[in-house]
């Protein structure tokens, strides 16, 4: 006879518990421990373990190389390392009405056409919304089926009469199995659920493809639960009142982490970016303004140009404002102290604001540079040429550092057209192919800051 049992779980980080409590101890979310029932069958007969895969030795095991098929886009190619992996569980998450649904089933026709067949489980909408959103994508295929469903059980049936090359479940939230009495959502249904699915992709070889839905306050289980259950992790970011959509891997067991693919919104669905330095560089002015530079970023295998624009203002507070977007707040602290100590800019009554243009997320220390002469010229009332780009790294001493593949960020600037680059000493001599740009070389943060002042 099944006996039932109630724990709390919270809906943020799976963190279980006998009572409630109001303030998860495990990732300190207040009011997200939900109720839960299981069923716990006792039975006298002690259960068997079947192994139907034998012990074997390293040597012996014969590796086979993975089919990638691509998935229609360079710009997902890319994050995906060159494809989607044979057999492989891929969990793409976001937030509601970034567009995943909608980057899933262009990608769908794509895959279709290529004569593979895909089952497209919409457990949030009908088959005739679907239906609409595909006509307005331009997608059509005899290869791509809709199926309208929330029990996965039913979702398993459909795959022994389809027998499809891939399944898209959009979205694990919505899904449910009927082994956990648990509505669909909790923790333990999308537990539950992925592990279904994962031996699905591994057993039958299908490509799995789960959508995930975060929110900002956590209330709905999301991906964070999930990312050590599949292969590769996909957030899609954005603003969703802009058109910029950027894709970027958290995991990927089949190739880096460190690439982003850059997508555009359109009427007719998304559209790939091939050069994304110049869809962030488009809406910038000829006259630029105190506190705005361009940097060089290396996103993965390509250099970005990217805005940087800093906001210096006095406060009547004690203890002014730190605020940073696009950037790494303890790295702006810490510019702002070698700013203080080497250069002698008092910034401890002025606010400071520091916001990377295009929802670009920097996390390398080649933006130092471009930060600092960003705070610099604001606090000094001091314009960059507009035509100049930024690179290099700045010591606690004040010295400016070299970084990685410089001569692909220069060369990235000369391609769009700069005529001069603040770079730090170089050791090296650069390729003749970046002679059409003038690269000014400074040893330390005051000598950058003394180019910028001669400039004005």
């Amino acid at each position: 006879m099944a006996k039932v049992k109630t724990k709390w779980v919270c809906q943020n980080c799976g963190y279980e518990t006998l009572k409630y409590i109001g303030k998860c101890p495990d990732c300190g979310t207040w009011g997200s421990l939900v109720e839960e029932t299981e069923c716990i069958t006792k039975s006298s007969n002690q259960s068997v373990i079947i192994d139907d895969n034998p012990i074997c030795l390293i040597n012996e095991i014969k590796i086979t190389e993975s089919i990638r098929i691509s998935t229609g886009y360079e710009e997902f190619d890319r994050v995906l390392g060159s494809g989607l992996v044979q057999g492989s569980l891929v969990l793409l998450a976001g937030d509601p009405g970034i567009g995943k649904s909608t980057l899933i089933l262009q990608t769908a026709g794509h895959i279709c056409s290529k004569g593979n067949k895909l089952i497209y489980v919409c457990a949030e909408e009908s088959g005739s919304q679907v239906k609409l959103r595909a006509k307005r994508l331009n997608v059509n295929s005899d290869n791509l089926y809709v199926y309208s469903q929330t029990n996965l059980e039913a979702v398993i049936n459909q795959l022994d009469v389809i027998k499809p090359d891939f399944l898209v479940i959009d979205s694990i939230q919505s899904v449910y199995t009927s082994n956990i009495t648990s509505s669909s959502g909790s923790v333990s249904q999308i537990r539950e659920c992925t592990n279904i699915l994962m031996d699905i992709a591994k057993n039958k070889n299908i490509t799995v493809i789960i959508i995930g839905h975060v929110t900002k306050e956590g209330n709905i289980a999301g991906p964070k639960v999930l990312e050590h259950m599949v292969d590769t992790v996909i957030y899609f970011e954005g603003d969703k009142y802009k058109s910029q959509r950027l894709l970027r891997a958290i995991k990927n067991r089949f190739g880096s982490t460190n690439e982003i693919g850059v997508f555009n919104m359109i009427d007719n669905g998304l559209e790939e970016v091939n050069n994304p330095s110049e869809l962030f560089m488009k809406e910038r002015t000829d006259n630029a303004t105190p506190g705005s530079v361009i940097i060089a970023a290396n996103e993965g295998t390509r250099a970005l140009l990217v805005e940087v624009q800093a906001l210096v203002g006095s406060t009547s507070y004690p203890s002014p404002r730190r605020v940073s977007t696009g950037v790494e707040y303890n790295r702006l602290l810490q510019i702002i102290a070698v700013l203080e100590k080497r250069i002698g800019l008092n910034l401890s009554k002025h606010d400071v604001y520091v916001n990377v243009i295009g929802g670009i997320e920097i996390d390398e220390p080649a933006a130092d540079l471009g930060i600092a002469l960003a705070i610099a010229t604001c606090f000094r009332d001091v314009v960059v040429d507009s035509d100049c780009v930024i690179i290099g790294e700045i010591s606690l001493s004040g010295e400016i550092r070299n970084v990685s593949d410089i001569e692909k960020r220069i060369y990235e600037a000369q391609k769009l057209g700069f005529k001069k680059a603040i770079v730090p000493k170089l050791s090296k001599k650069l390729p003749q192919g970046l002679s059409e740009i003038e690269i000014i070389q400074v040893p330390r943060l005051m000598d950058a800051i003394k180019v910028c002042v001669s400039k004005k």
